[in-house]
């Protein structure tokens, strides 16, 4: 998969950074060579005689150490590789990429370097959702940075939430996709994907019937092709694709902050299931059934269009891709939705109860463009993502 391929492995200060180890080992067993590179930090949690034993090359620490840099091993080691790796990408890390300091051996490679970067950013949830770190992670994005990760889950500090490291084998696949000779090669691909949740009080929420698997198919086909993929996902059922670049959400308003975030992009495919309306004041506490009392009155209030904002954004991506799932009438409501909306394709679908479209595995989809509309063959989902990825690297070719 990556033979004869060089990857420049730069590992983080972070308890994540054991699993740099399993890393090392996937991209051997796939063909690659690993130079690695360990900072201070990364040393109190792993050693350097692990990394050099798994790696099979020498270990670089030191930015002056007199027998490399009598040759300017930094520059050399910076432009030796066909990509440089960084995994665990700190917060520290990250804050010197996009201010672009060189203090140490690890930054410095990263200023000296003219090939493509990937981090695999992995800090506490909190620092992974600080607004300095938000706005690093949208400078490294601009700079063309690749991004895996980070997941979800329990941390080693007791919290939960997103900022665990992305598995090894994600990585791997990321590293691969960035690799790849694709049609999509250096293109940035923004895709939504899954429900939202719109909460009515602590306990209860208003939310569509969205599984995910298309947008996760999606997305695994465009990252297949070459590109860089910025997944932005509500609280669906079916996982992310490794490989991309997720992010995670719960509300329509929280999804419309982060595809403005994830701008700018090439492409924009919106396949989530973006609830309309939400209820207009959330209650603080679980609404109670009393014996005898009225029943309760929500009064609700109308979502930001996702679709429609993006596709008069002044970061417009050149072409801008819809969903629209309907249980009747399926085309005129599809084509009319492409008109109000302002997007150029729309992907439409029957979703009524007896297609078993919504949830199920498969789907039969029109594609609505100037062109006129697409009749697809009902597909398996993944199919269904090939060809719409195809289509969408004919239009950006």
């Amino acid at each position: 998969m990556l033979a004869g391929k060089r990857i420049l492995l730069i590992i983080g200060g972070g308890i994540a950074a054991y699993k740099s180890l399993e890393l090392i080992r996937l991209l051997k067993g796939a063909g690659a060579t690993v130079t690695p590179v360990l900072t201070k930090g990364g040393a109190e949690f792993v050693t350097p005689l692990s990394i050099a034993a798994l790696a099979g090359e020498p270990l670089h620490r030191d930015l002056f150490d007199l027998t490399t840099e009598a040759e300017m091993g930094h520059i050399q080691l910076s432009r030796a590789a066909d990509l440089i790796v960084v995994a665990p990408a700190t917060a520290d890390l990250m804050a010197k990429m996009a201010q672009g300091h060189a203090d140490d051996l690890a930054s410095t490679l990263l200023m000296a370097t003219d090939k493509r970067v990937l981090i695999a950013p992995a800090m506490n949830v909190r620092m992974w959702n600080h607004p300095a770190t938000r706005r690093n992670l949208r400078t490294l994005a601009a700079d063309g940075i690749l991004t895996v990760g980070p997941d979800s889950g329990d941390m080693a500090c007791g919290e939960h939430g997103p900022g665990r490291l992305a598995e090894p084998a994600a990585i791997l696949a990321a590293i691969d996709a960035a690799l790849s000779d694709g049609p999509l090669k250096g293109k940035h691909i923004l895709v939504t994907s899954g429900p939202t949740h719109e909460p009515i009080d602590p306990v209860r929420y208003i939310a569509n019937r969205s599984s995910g698997q298309q947008g996760s198919a999606i997305a695994a086909a465009l990252r297949d092709l070459g590109a860089r993929v910025t997944f932005v996902t509500g609280p669906a059922t079916t996982p992310p694709p490794p490989g991309v670049t997720v992010v995670a959400v719960e509300t329509a308003r929280e999804m419309l902050a982060a595809v403005e975030a994830a701008l700018p992009a090439d492409a924009a495919v919106f396949a989530a299931a973006v609830a309309d309306w939400r209820v207009k004041s959330e209650a603080g506490q679980k609404m109670k059934k009393q014996a005898g009392a009225p029943l309760p009155v929500l009064e609700f209030t109308e979502n930001p269009d996702i679709l429609a904002t993006i596709s008069r954004h002044a970061q417009r991506p050149a072409l801008v891709v819809g969903f629209a799932a309907e249980t009747e009438t399926v085309i005129a409501h599809a084509q009319a939705k492409r008109a109000r909306k302002g997007c150029d394709w729309i992907v439409a679908n029957d979703v009524s109860p007896a297609t078993g479209i919504m949830g199920g595995g498969e789907n039969a989809v029109h594609l609505i463009s100037d062109g006129g509309v697409e009749d697809w063959p009902r597909l398996p989902k993944p199919e269904v993502a090939r060809r719409l990825a195809d289509r969408i690297a004919q239009e950006l070719a």
